[in-house]
């Protein structure tokens, strides 16, 4: 008899660690929670839709249930479902949908953004290239300019001493023609003067020679 009420008792507990699964309460708005199995029991607590329930003994039209503030009581099978409510998955998508909705915007904003940005970056590395390729130009041009600087440069310093060196040799020369001019200058003046004196010593002699012949 004891083995029996043993087992009786096991039956018992198994069956309800089997039936303790979780419900919903259906799209129904409002279910009242009772304290027996019967419309004529004691309403413990309002249950609200899509609120999750415990089951702890399941029966024909009744099942007891467990709230999530532990309180215990009995609800009519009907308003129980395996699912959440068609209505919370309805919220819940709506949700999910407002937040991708709300987090593509923001994503899209942000990709505007940085089509503008690439833009502006594009534009400005064209001038960057624009630039680089006029100064590379210049510096080129510099370079070409700067080697013919460099070349007339040498060319001047070369000139420039050709030029002293012949205005040295001129100078000299023309110092050697003046030396040379003031010789014969003084040459031509000095037979002039010779001249001058031969004629007049001839003068003179010849007046003396006609002097003594009047007289004679």
């Amino acid at each position: 008899m004891k083995r029996f009420i043993f087992i009786g008792i096991c039956i018992v507990l198994f069956s309800g660690v089997v039936w303790a699964e979780t419900m919903y309460i259906s799209d129904t708005i409002k279910v009242t929670l009772r304290t027996g199995p019967g419309i004529d029991r004691k309403i413990i607590e309002i249950i609200k839709s899509g609120e999750k329930v415990e089951v702890i003994e399941p029966d024909k039209e009744w099942t007891r249930v467990r709230l999530p503030s532990q309180k215990e009581g009995w609800i009519l099978n009907r308003f129980l479902m395996s699912r959440q409510p068609s209505r919370l998955l309805l919220e819940r998508l709506k949700k999910n949908h407002k937040a991708l909705s709300l987090q593509s915007a923001s994503m899209l904003e942000e990709s505007t953004k940085l089509k503008k940005e690439n833009k502006r970056l594009s534009l400005k590395l064209a001038e960057n290239e624009e630039m680089l390729a006029k100064v590379s130009k210049s510096y080129e041009i510099l370079k070409t300019e700067s080697a013919e600087f460099l070349e007339l440069k040498s060319n001047h310093e070369k000139t420039a001493l050709q030029l002293a060196g012949q205005t040295e040799k001129l100078k000299k020369t023309e110092e050697e023609l003046t030396t040379l001019l003031l010789h014969q200058n003084i040459k031509w003046f000095l037979s002039g003067a010779g001249v001058l004196v031969v004629g007049f010593i001839l003068g003179l002699s010849a007046k003396r020679q006609r002097r003594k012949s009047s007289l004679l």
